[in-house]
């Protein structure tokens, strides 16, 4: 993957809030045609979901919105994918704190939240306790749109 930017969206159980991140920012990024200069993943700060498909909500909202699901089976990230990645995108908070916990530090500044990219930052609920997937694809959306927006300026493509 040479040249490519990488980025790991990042939640707890890796069946809802990041499958779908990573379902609308490789929508967008394939949209924009720049498909060639990304690689798009996503991982569990946890090991509840290991193996587990997208939760229905997930994968029914992208029907919805006419955007392809992934095929994906929920994975923990890393230590090792500090290293692998350019960007590592928490949905929340707590998961930024789950990603620090599993790399150790974030010397290279890698590590955000996916709304930080946005004017109104904060935390995108977690739908698997809410049950509100339109409010989580619409928080997904305007996070996805800013991110593509900045690594676009960042990266000058």
């Amino acid at each position: 993957m040479p040249n490519k930017i990488k980025v790991l969206m990042v939640c707890h159980g890796n069946i809802c809030r990041s499958p779908l991140a990573q379902s609308v920012m490789t929508h967008l990024v394939n949209q924009s045609g720049l498909a060639a200069h990304f690689y798009i993943e996503s991982a569990a700060t946890s090991r509840e979901e290991i193996g587990s498909t997208p939760h229905h909500g997930t994968v029914s909202i992208l029907h919805q919105h006419g955007i392809p699901l992934i095929p994906h089976r929920a994975v923990q990230m890393t230590r090792q994918d500090y290293e692998t990645y350019d960007y590592l995108v928490a949905m929340d908070s707590w998961n930024v704190r789950n990603i620090l916990r599993i790399v150790g530090s974030d010397p290279q500044g890698k590590v955000s939240k996916l709304l930080d990219y946005t004017d109104r930052g904060g935390d995108i609920a977690d739908p698997w306790y809410t049950g509100n997937f339109d409010e989580t694809y619409d928080d997904v959306l305007k996070g996805c749109t800013a991110f593509l927006a900045y690594l676009r300026r960042e990266h000058m493509i």
